[in-house]
């Protein structure tokens, strides 16, 4: 570049001070705008520091004030800046001299006739970095006062969205989404703690501690810890089936290394030892169905804290083999729960939902138990809304449960099930108690509150006397005494609504101890008992649907109680469920499964048998746990139902080798005093054996 294009350039910076003194309210003639410049040997001597290199926006300036960064431009000034950024794009051509240069010829030409500035331009590498930094400013400066106001209203506006969203719950924005849309936000437990604790009670000093961990994958389910063995491909796959009106259907797959080592798991389990799992997990630490497993036997031994971590495990497993398109969030992605590679990723959610609740983050389980739901809503194959309710009470989440309600009413009949029938009228009765609801909203709120709890009150009797119990609330003494709500409602009762009602009061009773909410339920009990003694229709009507709609409890339903293990609810379960053998990885598998691979028979016997296996085969030769060898025609049953089977033989070889056993008494001596540490009299013969093992063997 030549000097006399570098004194332009000085020219051009020294002229655009001009606007600056129109915004002072002057009238800068030519003579005035000399004037006001400083001296040529003045301004050659500020250089870098002079003010009157405030609010140049030439992006060849090659000398920039440390100060006149941090000082805003006027209106005027920005408005020069782009008509001289305009004329220098009409410009091009001329390329030897810089455009912006020839924004005020004028000026240029007289500052071109002075030579004493020149030295200033020696440190040609500094002014080059001052020169792209001023012009990035300067645009910046620009463009945000251009679209300030712009911002500022949309800004505006989407608060003014917000605000409507978290005041009415159910705006734009939320009725929107489908019901069962999932938050990534949500699905993490520490979000919820930071909003109850705060985020240096929560994290502590695990921050200093990430930035040493090693990459691992994000996921959402699950965060990946420190402890866990490096992850390593498993042999999980997902393959997408079919996409039907918008709705994707998955399934996961199973290598042939991972159908070996499924099989080694299902010797593991018929050798009835956890050591063998523990060894199982050493070799595949990823393996999902021996985490599952393994993790029951933690929480049975008390040891929650680990039984937590093998569930988190196996979900970061199955999460790592997720299809691309396979969404968490958008709820149109189905697994069938026929298929037994699909069942490890529900019983999974399931159960590291039930240690969010009882970790006390009930939004976070909230929105997995809306995941699971969202995998397979028709069939619905654990039964998550007899808990949907619950969790949606404990969060707060009053107006999604409504909504649920109004939504599904009419295609699921979800008035029919206990839980829904006196879960939403109770969050009806906390809408009506928010302050910040309109007077309008209060009253609706207050109405469908009290016509719902009647009904369910009406339709089922039997819940409020257990509930009354639970709460440790004693009742009237009309309420006692009729009959409609006496013992009579509990024995009457078929035993599948036994079940459900024993189910919702063990699990929810707990939401009702308020005494604002025993206040309103005492109150709507006497409407009820008024409506009963004047002899509705709609009693009658009722207890015919009680005793038509609950003869018999769907499987999926005694899924669902085994897996929550209430103890009122799972005293109430059929012989025909409690008397098979129940296994954590597959609880009560479906009776049409659809099985993709079928497991080889044994031939020879595994060389790591327990010890009550060893005892049995000792006593009973012929007895063989696998039975006898299936035929071709029966090779489709799975391996839940060989060990079923075999329990079942074994449980009979024992009864019929109790049955056989004889004792002959003694000869008698002429020594009165004999042997007193025998006693085989036939009434101690026939004393049942102790149990063998009640609880399993401790882990190595």
């Amino acid at each position: 570049m030549s000097r006399r294009a570098l004194r332009r350039l000085r020219g051009e910076q020294r002229g655009q001070e001009e606007p600056g003194l129109g915004e002072l309210g002057l009238d800068p003639g030519p003579e005035r705008g000399r004037e006001g410049l400083p001296p040529p040997a003045a301004a050659g001597r500020r250089g870098r520091r002079g003010p009157a290199r405030t609010g140049v926006s030439n992006r060849f300036e090659l000398i920039t004030a440390e100060e006149s960064e941090d000082e805003p431009l006027s209106r005027e000034e920005r408005a020069d800046a782009r008509l001289s950024e305009r004329d220098a794009a009409e410009g091009n051509k001329e390329g030897a001299v810089p455009e912006e240069a020839k924004g005020d010829g004028q000026r240029a030409g007289e500052e071109a006739e002075q030579p004493d500035r020149t030295p200033v331009l020696s440190n040609k590498p500094r002014k080059k970095k001052k020169k792209r930094k001023t012009k990035k400013t300067s645009a910046g400066d620009a463009l945000e006062d251009d679209d300030l106001e712009d911002i500022d209203s949309l800004l505006e506006k989407i608060e003014d969205t917000n605000g409507l969203s978290q005041q009415t719950q159910s705006g734009i924005i939320a009725d929107s989404r489908p019901l069962l849309y999932v938050e990534h936000r949500n699905l993490n437990p520490e979000n919820e703690l930071k909003r109850y604790f705060g985020a240096r009670a929560v994290l502590g000093d695990q921050r200093p501690r990430q930035r040493q961990r090693q990459y691992v994958r994000s996921t959402w389910l699950t965060a990946p810890k420190n402890t866990w063995p490096r992850y390593s491909k498993t042999g999980i796959a997902m393959q997408l089936l079919d996409t039907r009106r918008g709705v994707q259907y998955f399934t996961f797959e199973h290598h042939r290394e991972y159908q070996q080592v499924q099989f080694k798991f299902l010797d593991a389990v018929e050798s009835m030892d956890p050591n063998n799992i523990v060894l199982l997990l050493q070799m595949n630490p990823y393996h999902v169905d021996s985490l599952l497993q393994l993790s029951d036997v933690c929480r049975m031994q008390e040891d929650q804290e680990m039984a937590r971590d093998l569930i988190e495990r196996a979900l970061y497993s199955l999460e790592c083999a997720f299809h691309p398109v396979f969404s968490l969030t958008s709820g149109t992605c189905r697994l069938d729960y026929r298929r037994p590679e699909n069942r490890a990723f529900f019983l999974a959610l399931f159960k590291h939902l039930m240690f969010l609740e009882k970790r006390g983050c009930p939004r976070t389980a909230l929105e997995f138990c809306k995941l699971i739901l969202s995998l397979d809503p028709e069939n619905d194959p654990l039964c998550v809304l007899l808990l949907i309710d619950f969790l949606s009470l404990r969060a707060r989440e009053y107006t999604f449960l409504t909504r649920m309600f109004q939504e599904w009413e009419s295609h699921r009949n979800l008035s029919q099930l206990p839980n829904f029938a006196f879960s939403v009228p109770l969050a009806y009765f906390f809408l009506s108690q928010q302050e910040e609801r309109s007077e309008l909203e209060l009253s609706q709120a207050r109405e469908k509150a009290a016509r719902l709890i009647q009904l369910a009150l009406i339709m089922f009797p039997s819940v409020l006397m257990p509930l009354l119990d639970h709460c440790s609330v004693q009742p009237d003494a009309r309420v006692a005494s009729h009959s409609f709500f006496g013992p009579n409602a509990q024995i009457s009762q078929p035993p599948a609504l036994n079940q459900l009602t024993s189910l919702y009061v063990g699990r929810t009773h707990s939401l009702w101890k308020d005494p604002a909410v025993m206040a309103w339920l005492e109150t709507n009990v006497h409407e009820v008992l008024r409506t009963v003694d004047a002899r509705d229709a709609l009693v009658e009507e009722s207890e015919h649907k009680r005793k038509m709609r609950y003869q018999s409890a769907p499987r999926n339903i005694y899924r669902h109680v085994i897996l929550s293990e209430m103890k009122e609810a799972t005293a109430a379960l059929p012989l025909e469920v409690t008397s098979q053998p129940v296994m954590g990885f597959d609880p009560l598998p479906p009776l049409d499964s659809i099985v993709s691979y079928t497991r080889p028979e044994r031939t020879n016997h595994p060389s790591n048998e327990s010890t009550l296996s060893l005892f049995f085969r000792s006593l009973l030769p012929n007895f063989n746990l696998q039975g006898d060898i299936r035929h071709d025609g029966d090779e489709e049953a799975g391996a839940g139902q060989d060990l079923n089977q075999g329990v079942n033989r074994l449980m009979a070889a024992m009864r019929d080798m109790l049955a056989n056993i004889q004792f002959q008494e003694p000869p008698r001596d002429d020594n009165p005093e004999g042997d007193g540490d025998w006693d085989l009299s036939p009434e101690r013969a026939s004393s049942p054996l102790p149990p063998l093992c009640n609880h399993p063997p401790p882990l190595l």
